[in-house]
């Protein structure tokens, strides 16, 4: 099969019609993107999974591509992504799922397996690991990272203004962000990065744009994409950001809790996020007790399946394979 055989679904869930690409048959697997990406994120991943004898669903997340974008910030917290996740698999006849997440797809899937262990029985992390609950609230980290420059994460918590920024040229903004966290670009100049920058400048100025094409990222594929942020807009995917507080002040019943499914983790070895989660990175193995393995793909960037999809199939239909019969976790 090729991506231009998947079935485009829609579901109705946790209050939203969500729009969602299908293909395949068996255990089912759920592929959950991150910012800004969506379902096509995952156009190398879906045929190979497919292929494999699995059921691959991937999803617009809430706010993104042909999903529904709720108008409140709040409405973009934890709870309400988790339940989205839950709401889908129940709306496709399922009570189980193989959980795989990249960048806020990984950050969604640690809180969701932990609250749903049931239903997500194994979980693969790409690029971001599995996030503790911090001691520290987001909002006192953020006032520490952004004395000298401005730090994105805290850059996004003024309503309106990147949106206005990424939107003003969907498909350059698009393309800076793609490339810049890129292996290519860190391999070109390993000190660029957008994540902290200039507090007289705006982020959209710190975006590197390529002179030609990468050769894992098409005219096609940006083309794709910012058909999708033309339709949908910034502003639901940058409300995930938006609730980062929101969503440490919701969990505190997760403080020191263990993610204890048969985990993975995937990433590149030029991912900044490495040097941002470092601390998460190190102590997966102690947060994550059953961690089959961090694989981490040399010369590769932050958008791990897209620039190295055939290592990362392997990886994870490896995975699927050693989880198609779901475990019993607790005794």
């Amino acid at each position: 099969m090729t991506i231009d055989t998947v079935q485009h679904k829609f579901a109705h869930t946790n209050g939203i019609r969500l729009h969602y690409v299908e293909a395949g048959t068996g255990p089912l697997v759920l592929l959950c993107h991150g910012w800004p990406e969506s379902w096509y994120s995952w156009r190398h991943q879906i045929p190979a999974l497919a292929a494999a004898g699995f059921r691959v669903i991937a999803p617009d997340l809430r706010g993104y591509g042909d999903t529904e974008a709720p108008a409140s910030i709040e409405e973009y917290d934890i709870l309400h992504l988790a339940s989205d996740l839950v709401g889908l698999v129940h709306a496709v006849g399922e009570d189980k799922a193989i959980l795989v997440g990249h960048d806020w797809g990984s950050i969604i899937a640690g809180p969701t397996a932990l609250l749903r262990p049931d239903m997500f029985h194994a979980v693969a992390h790409l690029s971001v690991p599995f996030l503790p609950r911090r001691a520290v609230r987001p909002l006192v980290r953020f006032f520490n990272l952004t004395r000298e420059k401005h730090f994105y994460q805290d850059y996004f918590q003024q309503p309106g203004r990147v949106e206005r920024e990424l939107e003003e040229d969907v498909r350059r903004s698009l393309l800076g962000i793609l490339y810049s966290a890129s292996g290519d670009c860190r391999r070109s100049d390993a000190s660029f990065t957008f994540a902290s920058f200039p507090k007289n400048t705006r982020m959209v100025d710190n975006l590197a744009i390529p002179e030609k094409m990468p050769a894992w990222l098409t005219e096609a594929d940006i083309d794709f994409f910012a058909a999708q942020f033309r339709k949908s807009g910034f502003r639901g995917p940058i409300n995930f950001y938006r609730n980062f507080d929101r969503n440490w002040l919701l969990t505190p019943f997760l403080d020191k809790a263990k993610l204890r499914q048969p985990s993975i983790f995937i990433a590149g070895s030029l991912d900044g996020v490495l040097l941002m989660a470092a601390d998460e990175v190190k102590s997966m193995h102690e947060n994550v007790p059953n961690l089959s393995g961090k694989h981490i793909i040399d010369g590769a960037g932050h958008w791990i399946q897209q620039e190295r999809p055939e290592e990362v199939n392997k990886l994870l239909v490896d995975f699927a394979e050693a989880n198609r019969n779901p475990r019993q976790l607790f005794t």
